[in-house]
């Protein structure tokens, strides 16, 4: 039978429940158990597919077209497994879906309520899709106490008494804070969460306390005694200087052998962390080191990119270097040219990635000719790509007018709006006055290489399928001037409709993907763009 885990967070929130969650299901799978994690997010949006990254952070997409929250990334890079639909919920969702049944009638006439409709829907969707796995760990976002989350958890509550106390089990993460003035870690705090948790009929198993100072085993014992836990079952959490060294930390202060426990499953052998103990020597013993400038729209928020960065990192893990990401504003290029090449000079490679809306939109096509002129390996993804073909057009196939009608009428519309294209559920159709939510190019799709080109020997294959999120398109009638100006159209979709990869065979190295391939990196599996983009950053330091 699939067993539950719970997890919870209390006192403040960021303390890093969907890394923790990861973290687990990564030693448990390191155990040989079968694993799948998923997020309730309380929040009264469908998905955070409308929602400005500055809110949120990034949209993470699932093969399967789902929009979800970034927690969705950890887990698969942690995990290797793969996400999907099912694997994330809203209470927006959870709304929409009970309030549709009720105006189809399917209540029968009955008084639709949070207890029992609301929490049979969130039961529902906590036990869909598990078969032939160990264990399903299950996040509830935001904090113990919020009025959204309630619903959430009064349905966990009913789970351990459907399910049975052998097979569910219920982490909680908490903050014991340092009072520097005092020079002590306190406990009240995580007291007080336990006490508003079991006033809700949930009773934690495991505590988990994330602290900035070890945490000494008195205080352990006494968390332990006032929020009725076993000792061995606080889990200190202090802080790691990579989120790859977190499984081994949480290792190394028993976590998983506390939750195994929980279950009175028998921990038996350590889990084989070969692999984790690889990336953590990759990383602190480095050869060399590159930086990289990403010239983005976003950049005040570092969860905003958070995909993108891992995938970064996941490139330096790949060559054994270290890498050093410059955030770069887009707009500070608009004006000023000086100021352009005096951030850029020092970068190894450029990156643009992906983003929506023309603020900061000449500062990144500014940042593209930089690069093709100075010879600068240069990453576009997304936006990144389309900045990279209005650059072509205007500076090197001469069309000067080259624009993207998501900025605005356009006579040359380089980029524009893609109204339709085939999926595996066959045709789809946008139109552009349409919903904003759910309705762009979303998820995995298929794309064909040119057999003689740079992509297809990074990617050793002439086809490939990655995730997509997008509502603009290069338009191919463009295709035949642009590949006169250097830009070649390496990659299309299989019926040739569709551009997906921009390269130039006169420069070390540009390419530009429609895709988002840092969604499918993983520390263990560096993707091969990325991979050979901080080789190229790699050779171009020892140019300079």
């Amino acid at each position: 039978m699939t067993r539950f885990i719970f997890i919870t967070g209390g006192v403040v929130s960021s303390l890093g429940k969907g890394l923790m969650a990861a973290s687990l299901a990564a030693l448990l799978q390191a155990r040989g158990y079968r694993v799948r994690i998923r997020k309730f997010d309380p929040y009264l949006n469908v998905d955070p597919g409308t929602m400005s990254p500055y809110q949120h952070g990034e949209v993470y997409v699932t093969d399967d077209g789902a929009e979800t929250d970034l927690d969705l990334g950890h887990y698969e890079r942690f995990t290797g497994v793969s996400a999907r639909q099912s694997d994330n919920v809203t209470s927006g969702r959870i709304y929409r879906d009970i309030i549709t049944k009720e105006r189809r009638g399917d209540y029968l006439g009955a008084t639709v309520q949070v207890i029992p409709h609301v929490t049979n829907e969130i039961k529902a969707f906590a036990l869909a899709d598990i078969e032939d796995l160990d264990f399903v760990l299950c996040e509830i976002g935001g904090t113990v106490g919020d009025i959204e989350s309630l619903p959430f958890m009064e349905a966990l509550r009913q789970l351990r008494n459907d399910l049975g106390r052998d097979n569910t089990c219920f982490v909680h993460l908490t903050l014991v804070p340092y009072i520097a003035a005092a020079g002590e870690l306190k406990t009240k705090p995580t007291q007080h969460s336990v006490r508003d948790l079991t006033s809700l009929g949930i009773q934690p198993d495991v505590l988990v306390c994330r602290c900035e100072h070890p945490l000494p085993e008195a205080e352990r014992t006494k968390i332990a005694l006032f929020c009725n836990v076993a000792e061995d079952a606080v889990i200190p959490a202090l802080d790691a200087k990579s989120i790859y060294a977190v499984p081994l930390q949480y290792h190394a202060a028993g976590l998983d052998e506390a939750v195994l426990r929980s279950f009175r499953i028998d921990p038996g052998a350590s889990p084989d962390l070969r692999r984790w103990d690889d990336i953590i020597d990759r990383m602190t013993n480095p050869e060399g080191e590159v930086t990289i400038g990403v010239v983005g729209k976003y950049v005040g928020l570092a969860d905003a990119y958070k995909s993108l960065s891992e995938a970064l990192v996941h490139g330096g893990i790949a060559n054994r270097v270290k890498v050093n990401i410059r955030w770069l504003d887009a707009e500070m290029f608009e004006q000023d040219s000086d100021e352009l090449a005096a951030k850029l000079e020092p970068c190894h490679a450029i990156l643009v990635p992906g983003g929506f809306g023309e603020r900061g939109s000449e500062g990144k096509i500014a940042s593209v000719r930089f690069a093709r002129e100075r010879k600068v390996p240069y990453f576009g993804i997304c936006l990144g790509m389309q900045m990279a073909c209005i650059e072509g057009a205007r500076n090197t196939a001469g069309i000067e007018g080259a624009s993207t009608t998501e900025f605005g009428p356009t006579d040359e519309p380089v980029v524009g709006m893609i109204t339709e294209w085939m999926s595996a559920e066959g045709l789809q159709t946008r139109a552009a006055g349409g919903d904003m939510g759910g309705t762009m190019r979303l998820g995995a799709y298929e794309a064909s290489l040119a057999g003689n080109s740079h992509v297809a020997s990074i990617y050793e294959s002439e086809t490939i399928s990655e995730r997509h999120r997008h509502r603009y398109e290069v338009n191919v009638h463009y295709k035949d001037a642009l590949e006169k100006g250097g830009l070649r159209f390496s990659g299309m979709s299989p019926d040739g409709t569709l551009p997906e990869i921009v390269e130039r065979p006169d420069h070390p190295w540009f390419i530009g993907v429609q895709f988002h391939p840092e969604l499918k990196s993983k520390p263990f599996e560096p993707h091969p763009l990325f991979a050979s983009f901080i080789e190229a950053a790699l050779r171009q330091s020892r140019l300079v």
